[in-house]
């Protein structure tokens, strides 16, 4: 098996530009996910958010989560759970509007280092795009602009936690599903694994890597790449030592962009390969999503096919 790619983004910048430009592409091309290192996100202002993530589980989340567990019988599975996950969450929204203020028990310092931090990845997540368009032989700014609405794009962060797990081979800590949108930032835990993404039939961990930032990418890239570039099944496994810290920042369309294959990357593709993906408003196929998320992507993107014909 290959192995999973790590890209040190400081080569972009001298000779093994190239060669590193190769790399990002391969790993869209094939693997769907990668990891960048000196990505240009302090690494002592990433220590400080891993350290309030924790101790906001721990303060304000720890607790619910027991209590989830016993109010649904979850302590000692005997059958195999399908319809949860072993996850404790919550959601921030960054664009177009914040609801950062709205959300309780977040200490005022929490608040300021995530929305510090939700504008530093908003940064990266626009060079991975811009990156990705030179690979891809698109205008600068083309990727950018597809996720563009009247009020720019979507953009969150889901911040989990996996708990230790008496029963892990009875449930999931999050089931097998692609992501809905655009490119993925994940900041994950330094030391606790259990992501995983399947290539080739096999499952396959994502290493937890030091100030790394895990890049994947959504349903949406694979639908304007024209299946160049895949949006990959993943997962993770619950773990019996160790809580797991997830924190998955989404820049995903605007609820009314519409979303179809670049034109210059149709016209060089054979007849067979122009009619692939369908045409939708993005806000059209999540709320097929919110309902299909667990199950194979194809269908959807079918299903939004017919709705584009009918």
């Amino acid at each position: 098996m290959a192995k999973f790619p790590v890209i040190n983004m400081e080569k972009l910048n001298g000779e093994e530009r190239a060669a590193t430009m190769e790399l990002i592409k391969d790993a869209c091309e094939n693997w769907g996910f990668f990891e960048v290192l000196n990505h240009g996100i302090p690494y002592d202002f990433m220590d400080k958010i891993e350290s309030l993530t924790k101790e906001h589980y721990k303060k304000c989340m720890e607790q619910r989560f027991k209590e989830l567990v016993a109010s649904k019988a979850l302590e000692g599975l005997q059958a195999e759970v399908t319809d949860m996950d072993w996850e404790s969450t919550f959601y921030l929204r960054h664009l177009p509007e914040s609801n950062m203020a709205e959300i309780p028990d977040l200490t005022d310092e929490y608040r300021k280092v995530m929305k510090e931090f939700a504008l530093k990845l908003e940064k990266l997540a626009e060079v991975l795009l811009d990156l990705f368009c030179e690979n891809l032989g698109l205008e600068k700014g083309y990727l950018k602009k597809a996720f563009y609405g009247a009020k720019g794009p979507t953009f969150g962060t889901k911040v989990s936690n996996y708990p230790p797990c008496p029963t892990p081979d009875k449930i999931k800590g999050l089931r097998a599903h692609t992501d809905a949108g655009g490119i993925i930032l994940l900041f994950q835990d330094p030391q606790v694994g259990g992501l995983q993404l399947l290539k080739d039939g096999e499952w396959v961990n994502v290493p937890p890597l030091r100030h790394s930032i895990v890049i994947n990418l959504g349903d949406q890239l694979e639908v304007i790449t024209n299946g160049q570039y895949k949006s990959v099944e993943h997962r993770v496994i619950a773990q019996t030592d160790g809580a797991r810290m997830s924190i998955a920042s989404f820049y995903n369309p605007g609820s009314d962009a519409v979303i179809y294959p670049a034109p210059a990357l149709l016209e060089k593709e054979e007849e067979e390969k122009k009619g692939l993906y369908p045409k939708f408003v993005f806000e059209d196929y999540m709320k097929l999503y919110a309902l299909l998320k667990f199950q194979a992507k194809e269908p959807r993107f079918e299903a939004m096919k017919a709705i584009a014909t009918a």
